[in-house]
């Protein structure tokens, strides 16, 4: 439960980071880098070590999850919900195609080379992974329609920043998958996700 807890997250916390994103045109530079260099580790050790083996680089994340699936919340986004639902939605089905799974390594691959000469998050890598996204994923099923700010979403800087998100997303929804998520357990195992994302925020500084 908890491996599930902290996959679950990060796909929640990438939502976050595209709505943030796309309305104000701000990141928080160092969560984006982690989600970023999620996408590079394929072979981890653990599943925290996907994340900076840091809880603290979710927080985020796991205060998204307890409001959205917390009972006790009122606020609840339809908007954030789509993005996680879409992005899980997608992950099933590029998990049922070997080739494009295939491809989405060795494109990865790619990029790591890249890493000898620049910044995962310099425009160059991130325009690299973004058109990962725009190549492999969404080409799977209806395009993830993000919202915002039209002036915003126009800058192509803002553009690849949001499809390599996606693309962060996707990876994590891998990650939740392979530890036996699925998606009957948000409907029926909720409030374990949320007692356990409780739990993991309290043992943060």
């Amino acid at each position: 439960m908890k491996e599930q807890t902290i996959t679950l997250a990060a796909v929640c916390q990438v939502a976050y980071w595209v709505q943030k994103l796309s309305r104000t045109g701000q990141i928080n530079e160092q969560e984006f880098t982690v989600l970023l260099q999620s996408i590079m580790n394929t072979s981890p050790n653990s599943t925290l070590e996907v994340y900076g083996n840091e809880l603290s680089n979710l927080k985020i994340g796991l205060e998204t999850l307890i409001q959205h699936l917390g009972n006790e919340s009122k606020v609840k986004d339809p908007e954030l919900t789509r993005y996680v639902v879409s992005l899980l939605g997608l992950e099933r089905r590029l998990s049922k195609k070997s080739k494009k799974m295939a491809l989405l390594g060795e494109r990865i691959e790619q990029c790591e080379r890249q890493l000898a000469h620049y910044d995962i998050n310099s425009d160059t890598l991130t325009a690299s992974i973004a058109s990962i996204y725009s190549d492999i994923i969404s080409p799977l099923g209806t395009p993830i329609q993000v919202a915002g700010e039209p002036e915003i979403l126009k800058q192509p800087s803002n553009q690849h920043k949001i499809r390599a998100l996606l693309l962060a997303g996707i990876r994590s929804a891998v990650l939740w998958r392979q530890v036996g998520g699925k998606r009957r357990n948000i409907l029926f195992a909720r409030s374990k996700l949320v007692e356990c994302a409780q739990t993991l925020l309290k043992q943060l500084p």
